[in-house]
């Protein structure tokens, strides 16, 4: 199983962070989802691919980008 890290901008209070984790579960090939308003990123386990990911977090309005590791 794959992990991705995601760093995502503009996140502000919990319906965010449930905005952005049910647009990340909605991409084939997650498994999981964790994402935390105060280090203001998202990590997915999964085979999903990184660029329906980005979009999907896009999509909400979000800004976000792959971390390193």
């Amino acid at each position: 199983m794959a992990q991705v890290a995601l760093r995502i901008t503009g996140m502000t209070c919990g319906h965010c962070v449930a905005a952005v984790t049910k647009a990340l579960r909605s991409v084939a090939g997650v498994d999981s989802v964790e994402v935390s308003l105060e280090k203001g990123q998202g990590l997915v386990k999964g085979h999903a691919d990184v660029a329906q990911l980005i979009k999907a977090v896009e999509k909400e309005g979000y800004e976000v980008k792959t971390m390193p590791g």
